[in-house]
């Protein structure tokens, strides 16, 4: 069992930014991957941005160049700077957790206004 507990949503202008982290707690594999999702109201669940143990990142295209994930292996923790943005970034952002099982955090909020 894995427990995942993230931190850093909120309310921001557009233009702005915020740095989300998620700590990783209980049965932690050594190879595993962890990073961001998100949901926007009326849209699907879709990856922002993920990195692995070995430091391998996969991001969204719609967050490319402006979003940066980064990841602590010491700590179990991954972090999302995210910078520029728009009330499209607008979403509960859920923390992630992967090796053989699939565990999620409970979600943050990250809201921009215009």
């Amino acid at each position: 069992q894995v427990q995942l507990v993230e931190s850093g949503g909120g309310l921001v202008q557009a233009g702005g930014s915020l740095r989300l982290s998620c700590a990783a707690s209980g049965s932690i594999f050594r190879f595993n991957v962890m990073g961001w999702y998100r949901q926007a109201p009326g849209k699907q669940r879709e990856l922002v941005a993920v990195i692995s143990s070995g430091g391998y990142t996969n991001y969204a295209d719609s967050v490319k160049g402006r979003f940066t994930i980064s990841r602590d292996n010491a700590k179990n923790t991954v972090y999302l700077q995210m910078n520029s943005l728009n009330p499209e970034d607008t979403a509960v952002y859920y923390c992630s957790y992967r090796d053989n099982v699939h565990y999620w955090g409970q979600g943050t909020q990250v809201t921009v206004s215009s």
